[in-house]
């Protein structure tokens, strides 16, 4: 009976010894995508922050004028408004 006992007390070492692995192996896994993840959050908040920035510098007044300028576009002159009767 002594001997049964010491038997199946080393099968249950082996196989916890055996799950603990895994479960350090998944835990890794897991790690590793949550790196992952967490890289890819702050290079799309970086990416983010630069297209708020640019989005700030090509919506800027001045430079808009001057484009519109260029082109040959100038501010409504008081002529070119209508009358809500007058429309077809």
């Amino acid at each position: 009976m002594g001997r049964f006992l010491a038997i199946v007390a080393s099968l249950m070492t082996v196989a916890s010894a055996v799950a603990l692995y895994a479960l350090k192996h998944d835990t890794r896994r897991l790690e590793a995508e949550v790196q992952a993840t967490e890289r890819a959050i702050e290079k799309a908040q970086s990416d983010i922050a630069a297209l708020k920035a640019e989005r700030a510098w090509l919506g800027r007044p001045e430079r808009i004028d001057n484009l519109a300028r260029e082109q040959g576009l100038a501010p409504i002159r008081p002529e070119q408004y209508g009358r809500i009767g007058a429309a077809p």
